[in-house]
């Protein structure tokens, strides 16, 4: 592709269609799952209502958002801070594959490593 100058309709188009076959997708979901489940969130707990129902969101617990099987397995309603804290801490785990060893990485902090010498002490 090298000197040739890309067509910029032709990807606005493509970007305008995922985005929308995006949207259809998890307008299909949402619908379902807020039928399906409390208008709770299942981690903070907090309710919601008509009102404030915009701020629940659908939650795959597999992290892909393709895979909506009808039981609504892989889903849970989240509100949007505890749905941003979860995709938050996959990302720090390194659950998008950005990682070799593909775990989290583990803190060699040890808050507790002199609580004996101090409790010796005391004695």
């Amino acid at each position: 592709m090298a000197g040739k100058t890309p067509d910029h309709n032709k990807l606005d188009q493509i970007v305008a269609e995922a985005r929308n076959n995006r949207e259809q997708r998890e307008q299909g979901y949402r619908e379902k799952a807020l039928k399906m489940y409390p208008w709770i969130c299942g981690r903070c707990r907090r309710e919601f209502t008509r009102a404030n129902v915009h701020e629940l969101t659908v939650h795959h617990k597999n992290h892909d958002h393709d895979y909506n099987p009808p039981n609504g397995s892989n889903w849970e309603l989240l509100c949007l801070y505890c749905h941003d804290n979860e995709h938050s801490r996959y990302l720090d785990s390194d659950g998008c594959g950005e990682s070799s060893s593909g775990s989290a990485k583990e803190s060699s902090h040890n808050p507790f490593a002199a609580l004996k010498s101090l409790m010796e002490k005391e004695d």
